[in-house]
């Protein structure tokens, strides 16, 4: 088992700097305009050559009520019918993906995110469905990997059973704090006894995997009320728990300037939260995966974990990363061998773009062998906290030294502090560093500049 986190505050107010969270590298901040559909046909062929199995990821925009704190691509609504012409529109796309790819490659992850999909009706949902397996192999045993967001509010015992019957067998919920004032703050009033219906449905049904997620620093919590959220969700046994940072960014994200900056807690009691949290998780059973993540010793996350065959993609840490993930629907990334691609974020132009039968990729990336070879290297350090210099080497024909030696004092003054160890064959991230690992991989990441930082949230 991997040891524990070893909480060190002097370290952690050295290194908590503002920077990417690394579900891919290069970060989606290096997307530009020259990528295209050309590219995204010559990536699906080369898939479909090389019969490699699928990840897919359904954006459905829609909201009904707007929470002040989100900073995901949706559209806030009540009328149920703007949802019609969005999905004829993304039935076009699957159909158009799909015919570039081969019936055989089977889809071993699927995950729907939004917004909120349960925004869809039941009928919508069956639709939806009913179109993706028409158009690629989803598996009818059971055994993929089959995810949706839920929002307890818009779900209820007949939408679960509905979700399980369509193939869905994990659920993630958003849940964020459990304290009214903190609820009001952020505008999403949501009870324990919504949460706990869901989960007990989730759970009643077979659901495999039932995930949970917090985020702390909101307005008018404290370390004491985050904590009482922290052991109420700890009697609920998620599987899974994501424990999110929030980033106060008001001047990107509209929805934000509704909070009132002076009700967020200080960096001191952000920082409290978070060891307190830490703390209440492990002593309950989590093991601490990365980042903000928490699963149980027995969960598919924590078992890769063990095994050194975990890996991160724009769905998080995963074990499905040796996949093509094709992303639909507005905002969407695809990630198929060495091309990143994202669909245009303007719901009016994605429609309008597929309404004409074509695609709507507006900008991506594809990675050359630098990206390749230091991806591999981020990727190893955030899901193992260790790297073998000798498999990169290995896997890339290079000197690791050699190649990275204008980072090494850095590197050498991590070790100094505490934050790794470092010697001739390897880098191991410490106990005291793993909350610090996104810190590690900064000095790997060839495009970060001080200037481009603002655009990313802060590690702890």
């Amino acid at each position: 088992m991997l040891d524990a986190i070893r909480w060190d505050t002097d370290l952690i107010r050295r290194y908590d700097l503002a920077g990417p969270r690394y579900t891919s590298y290069p970060t989606a901040v290096q997307f530009n305009s020259q990528v295209g559909t050309f590219d995204l046909f010559h990536a699906l062929r080369d898939s479909r050559k090389a019969q490699r199995p699928l990840s897919l990821y359904v954006h459905v925009p829609f909201c009904a009520n707007i929470c002040y704190y989100c900073a995901c691509n949706k559209v806030i609504t009540k009328d149920r019918g703007r949802a019609q012409p969005y999905l004829q529109r993304l039935e076009q796309e699957i159909q158009l993906i799909a015919c570039h790819l081969d019936p055989a490659q089977k889809v071993e992850q699927l995950h729907f995110g939004g917004g909120t999909p349960t925004f869809l009706s039941h009928d919508e949902l069956r639709q939806l469905m009913a179109h993706l397996r028409k158009h690629f192999n989803l598996l009818d045993d059971d055994s993929g990997d089959y995810g949706i967001e839920i929002d307890p509010r818009e779900a209820d015992w007949s939408t679960i059973g509905l979700l399980r019957e369509l193939g869905f067998n994990r659920v993630s919920i958003g849940l964020q704090d459990l304290d009214p004032a903190v609820q009001r703050a952020v505008n999403r009033l949501q009870s324990l006894e919504e949460t706990r219906a869901v989960i007990d449905a989730a759970r009643t049904l077979q659901f495999r995997s039932i995930n949970i997620d917090l985020i702390y620093g909101l307005p008018r919590q404290t370390p004491e009320n985050f904590a009482r959220t922290v052991e109420e969700v700890i009697r609920l046994q998620p599987d899974r728990l994501s424990v999110f940072n929030y980033a106060h960014l008001p001047e990107r994200f509209m929805p934000q300037r509704r909070i009132n900056s002076n009700e967020l807690p200080t960096p001191a009691q952000k920082l409290e939260m978070l060891q307190r949290t830490i703390e209440q998780l492990i002593a309950a059973g989590y093991r601490y995966i990365g980042m903000d993540h928490f699963a149980l010793p027995d969960d598919e996350l924590a078992i890769a974990q063990e095994e050194s065959t975990l890996q991160r993609n724009f769905q998080g840490y995963t074990t499905h990363g040796h996949c093509d993930l094709i992303g639909l629907g507005v905002s969407a990334i695809s990630q198929i061998g060495d091309l990143y691609c994202q669909n245009s974020s303007d719901l009016n132009q994605y429609q309008n773009v597929l309404a004409t039968s074509q695609l709507a990729t507006s900008r991506g990336l594809l990675c050359n062998a630098d990206d390749r070879l230091r991806r591999a290297v981020i990727q190893q350090l955030l899901c193992n906290f260790s790297l073998e210099f000798a498999d990169i080497e290995q896997a890339f024909n290079i000197d690791f030294q050699g190649y990275f030696g204008d980072l090494w004092p850095q590197l050498q003054d991590m070790a100094k502090d505490g934050l790794i160890e470092l010697d001739r064959d390897r880098i191991s991230i410490l106990p005291a560093g793993r909350l610090l690992a996104r810190s590690v991989c900064m000095v790997f990441d060839a495009y970060l500049e001080q200037h481009s930082r603002q655009r990313f949230s802060r590690v702890i």
